[in-house]
């Protein structure tokens, strides 16, 4: 059977068995939530298991509605909710009026979710809550960039120190942590929500640098010596720097490399980007994916929001 993406495929079981339903009712209705093809990255593998024609249907009141056990010989899931309740709970805060915490709280791939997928009808305003969220505030946007370049210069050196001391294999860990540091950065500059590991090639891909960048990433990622790995990554480096530059959210910063002090690495020397770009009284650690990596803690609304509310958040 050709396959249908997921989004056709919800827009499908819309419009002919949900809609029907509803005769002139208020409502809207939507594609959002977990899942690869609210991202777009679904494919024919997407398909293998638990894979639903699906729609968030939202009404004033909630109700049951009956609708087919199968559609196109997938299981059906329809979720009745009110716009009140759904998006409090899948953001954990109300996003008609988001505050600071609420957005540092949130992992980006709760926002990408949030704001991905599609809508398919829209009496009652779920559009302008998408928009609410489709990003940062200026602000904050700028604080979360300045912690992102943070973290690359925590670690920009070690690629050669550990080389040099003839760990090759704790080099080339350290080089593709920052690959991977560098991917979200330049998401995170072209406002873009990071998505989990699974999907964070795929959406890198599709930015606009993804070309001139993907080449040095690839090469550092398999380098065997860590002189070779630091050249490439120096290429990534210096093509990240010159993007931003081009946001204009600072004044110019040279963007080329230079030496660790006095020591043989050559590093962009991060902390200029981020001290440039932020220098408020919050403590630099970021948003809460920028510094929690546990899949469990992430996907724990309460956790997170106690975590970004505790002195040191």
């Amino acid at each position: 059977m050709t396959f249908l993406s997921g989004i056709e495929l919800a827009r499908r079981f819309y419009v002919g068995e949900v809609r029907p339903l509803l005769a002139n009712e208020p409502h809207s209705a939507a594609l959002l939530g977990p899942g690869s093809e609210v991202l777009g990255f679904d494919t024919a593998r997407s398909a293998d298991h638990d894979w639903t024609a699906r729609v968030q249907l939202f009404l004033p009141r909630v109700r049951d509605l009956d609708v087919p056990a199968g559609f196109l010989g997938y299981p059906t899931k329809l979720i009745v909710a009110t716009l009140e309740d759904w998006p409090r709970g899948a953001l954990g805060f109300d996003p008609r009026r988001p505050e600071r915490r609420d957005w540092l709280a949130t992992p980006t791939q709760v926002f990408a979710e949030f704001t991905g997928g599609a809508v398919f009808h829209d009496d009652l305003g779920l559009e302008a809550l998408r928009r609410n969220v489709a990003w940062y505030p200026d602000d904050v946007w700028r604080y979360v960039l300045a912690c992102q370049w943070r973290r690359i210069e925590q670690e920009e050196p070690f690629v050669g120190r550990c080389g040099e001391a003839g760990d090759e294999l704790g080099s080339a860990v350290v080089a593709a942590r920052l690959v991977r540091d560098l991917m979200r950065l330049c998401l995170l500059m072209t406002r873009r929500y990071p998505p989990y590991g699974k999907w964070l090639g795929s959406a890198f891909a599709r930015l606009p640098v993804a070309g001139a960048l993907t080449p040095p990433l690839t090469a550092a990622l398999a380098s065997t010596t860590w002189r070779e790995r630091e050249r490439h990554l120096v290429t990534a480096y210096e093509t990240v720097a010159e993007v931003h530059n081009a946001l204009g959210l600072t004044a110019p910063i040279e963007p080329r490399v230079s030496g660790f002090f006095d020591r043989p690495f050559r590093v962009i020397h991060a902390e200029r980007f981020a001290e440039a770009l932020y220098a408020g009284p919050a403590s630099p650690i970021g948003a809460i994916d920028q510094f929690v990596d546990s899949t469990d803690a992430l996907g724990d609304r309460a956790f997170t929001r106690r975590v970004v509310d505790c002195p040191h958040g």
